[in-house]
């Protein structure tokens, strides 16, 4: 799948063509850190966020990875657990998408991702802690058919009252922070599919996450790696074998 194969909506980068089991490998650990990633992956999607949100396009260069094609040697040399995202610094390579979030925070120049004040750090820790809960809701429902379960209802609802707690800004901690990065790949494709496949709008009637979804768009870090909608769905579709 070529750069010009992928749909982006506002790239603004000159972002390279995934690399597939035909291409050689970069030269590893030569003092470029890498942040190695597929372009329609969520959890890869929060680092690349992150490295966005801290201006970092010219210290972290993205390399795409085919996940259907993908090179044996990113298994073999860069990543054993031959999965994205990954990040390649200081001679060492690092995964999971929600420490990679923090690793960026804490290890590079630009803006902060956690505020100081406690309650939110404490309440960053709980919503990081309910991310992957959220996100087995939605896609347990995706694949049942019928309308949406109570489940995920719950766990919208749940979201809903969380970005209501603070009321200094539209998002999870008032301001943009790490748990919006966490959050905004999986809610954005929540939004897409359930509408495409449910028929049902997460946002109808929660006014807070209408206007997360409002203000969340016009943060470029995060614009500049959506796809569109439509290139989603029809990828959603076909791994659920949805007509």
């Amino acid at each position: 799948m070529a750069t010009a194969l992928v749909p982006f909506i506002s790239a603004k980068e000159d972002l390279p063509s995934p690399l597939t089991s035909a291409s050689e490998l970069p030269p590893l650990f030569d003092g470029t850190t890498r942040l190695y990633v597929a372009y329609h992956c969520p959890y890869a999607q929060r680092a690349w966020i992150a490295r966005n949100y801290k201006g970092l396009q010219d210290t972290i260069k993205v390399v795409a990875i085919d996940l259907a094609d993908r090179p044996s040697w990113y298994k073999e040399k860069v990543y054993p657990e031959n999965k994205v995202p990954a990040l390649e610094h200081n001679n060492q390579v690092k995964g999971e998408s929600l420490d990679l979030v923090k690793y960026i925070d804490s290890n590079f120049e630009g803006p902060t991702l956690l505020p100081d004040d406690s309650a939110k750090q404490q309440f960053a820790e709980e919503l990081l802690a309910f991310s992957d809960g959220f996100n087995s809701a939605f896609f347990s429902c995706l694949r049942s058919k019928g309308d949406v379960s109570d489940e995920a209802a719950a766990a919208v609802d749940k979201i809903e009252a969380a970005l209501g707690k603070f009321s200094d800004g539209p998002f999870f901690l008032g301001q943009f922070s790490l748990v919006d990065i966490a959050y905004v790949p999986f809610i954005e494709r929540f939004q897409i599919f359930y509408q495409g496949i449910k028929n049902d709008d997460i946002a109808k009637g929660r006014p807070n996450l209408h206007k997360f979804f409002e203000e969340v768009n016009k943060i470029d870090a995060y614009t500049q790696t959506k796809l569109d909608p439509q290139f989603l769905l029809a990828q959603m579709k076909e791994k659920f074998g949805i007509a």
